[in-house]
C-alpha cells in the first residue's frame, strides 16, 4: 500500500490554496492542500506497527515550529507547477531530514526538499505563463505554529487519507 507524511496547514491558509487548486489542480479531490514532509513510499502492512512507533519517537523529539508563507513559486521549466512557498526554516527542513535517515522509513528521496503547498499543477505552457504572472504580483502572508504532522495513506481511487496523527514534542 502506498503511504505518504504530510502537515495539514490552517483552514484560512487550506481555503487560500483551494481557492486556486477548484481550477488549476486535476488532485483537487483526492487530497487537501499540505505540505508533503515525505512523498509517497511503498509499505508492506507488516511494518507498519514498526514505521509508527518510528514516526512517533521522531514526533515525540521534535519542537512545534511556525509555518510561514509570503510568496508563490513554480517548479518551472522542469514541471508547470505552482505553488505556495513554504519558507524552509531549520525546525521544518530537520524533521524532513529526520523522516529520511531512521530505520524503517524508506530513506529513498527523488528530489531535493522544497516545502510547498501546490495551487496549480499540469497546466499547459500558455495557462501556466498566464496564472504564474498574475500570482507572482499577489502578496501572501500567512503564519501558524506546526503541532502535528499526519501518516496517509492511498485509496484505491486515488484519494488520500489519514491513517495517524504524531504530535510534536510531547518530551
Amino acid at each position: 500500500m502506498k503511504y505518504g507524511i504530510a502537515i495539514f496547514p490552517s483552514k484560512k491558509i487550506q481555503d487560500e490554496a483551494n481557492s486556486f487548486r477548484k481550477r488549476y489542480d486535476p488532485h483537487y479531490a483526492l487530497v487537501p492542500p499540505h505540505v508533503t514532509l515525505k512523498e509517497p513510499f511503498e509499505l508492506d502492512e507488516n511494518n507498519l506497527k514498526a514505521v509508527t512507533k518510528e514516526l512517533r519517537e521522531i514526533a515525540n523529539h521534535t519542537a512545534p515550529f511556525k509555518l510561514e508563507i509570503k510568496k508563490v513559486s513554480s517548479f518551472s521549466p522542469v514541471t508547470n507547477t505552482i505553488y505556495l512557498k513554504v519558507e524552509p526554516v531549520p525546525e521544518l527542513l530537520n524533521l524532513n531530514e529526520r523522516l529520511h535517515s531512521g530505520d524503517v522509513l524508506p530513506k529513498e528521496q527523488t528530489y531535493s526538499y522544497v516545502p510547498h503547498i501546490t495551487i496549480a499543477q499540469k497546466l499547459s505552457h500558455d495557462e501556466y505563463s498566464d496564472v504564474f504572472g498574475s500570482l507572482k504580483m499577489q502578496e501572501f502572508n500567512f503564519e501558524q505554529m506546526v503541532d502535528r504532522f499526519q501518516l496517509m495513506y492511498q485509496l484505491e481511487n486515488g484519494a488520500w487519507t489519514v491513517y495517524e496523527t504524531f504530535t510534536l514534542g510531547k518530551e
